[in-house]
């Protein structure tokens, strides 16, 4: 296989797919083969490259789909509410809490939060979606103090950060954030429904009030790669 031919093929499927919606279904590895008049082998080439480029997504199963990644805005001023940044950026987010149990504050949780080790904390744990898509998993740590029944909050309301404005009387700002590309392990991987070892963002968030500056919960949050692009804004934008 000459070593530019799977790559015309990318770039020709590449053109088709900037015409099609997210999610529209097309041609697997042997469709490709049989339309270029290639083999196998390079119809497979051609749609890991579009993979890489993070143009499609392969599901097992099921086939070989368009993919559009949503930009996720990491700033000092932007609210660190993960459903309505979705929104402005034209996704459809939906959250599935997986659990919410108070449990004593670990020593490491107790430190970013400047809290007591051992004190009350509810350890949510959800799964975000954008557009039907497994697009982010994690836990986040509230003080049982902020809100002391989160989980019938949680009932009526997806939004934390919402919650928190609503019950607990503050607005929450991003105090600290760290991120790190990963490679996804069995666990993260079956949350996001993704190979082990793929890509994935981890980024761990302190935010806190922005009237008293006291920090109100933690995010420990594992997101798709080929979902999400995370970008980071730090100072004043170009004139």
């Amino acid at each position: 296989m000459a070593a530019s031919r799977y790559r015309e093929i990318a770039a020709a499927l590449s053109a088709e797919i900037a015409a099609l919606p997210p999610g529209t279904k097309i041609d697997g590895e042997l469709a490709v083969a049989a339309r270029f008049g290639v083999s196998r082998a390079a119809a497979r080439a051609a749609v890991q490259e579009l993979e890489r480029q993070f143009l499609v997504r392969r599901v097992r199963g099921r086939g070989t789909f368009t993919s559009r990644r949503i930009d996720y805005p990491i700033t000092s001023t932007r609210p660190p509410s993960w459903s309505q940044t979705l929104r402005d950026a034209g996704a459809l987010p939906r959250t599935v809490v997986r659990s919410c149990v108070e449990v004593p504050m670990p020593q490491a949780v107790a430190h970013k939060l400047h809290a007591a080790e051992g004190s009350a904390v509810w350890r949510l744990q959800r799964r975000s979606f954008t557009d039907d898509l497994p697009a982010s998993w994690g836990t986040e740590w509230v003080p049982a103090e902020t809100v002391p029944e989160l989980p019938a909050a949680l009932r009526s309301v997806e939004s934390l950060d919402r919650i928190v404005r609503d019950v607990g009387g503050v607005v929450p700002a991003r105090r600290w954030v760290r991120a790190s590309m990963e490679a996804a392990d069995g666990e993260v991987a079956d949350e996001l429904a993704i190979g082990p070892g793929a890509p994935v963002w981890f980024v761990e968030s302190v935010n806190q009030d922005a009237a008293t500056a006291t920090p109100v919960y933690l995010t420990e949050r594992w997101i798709r790669a080929d979902a999400i692009r995370v970008v980071f804004e730090a100072g004043a934008g170009p004139s």
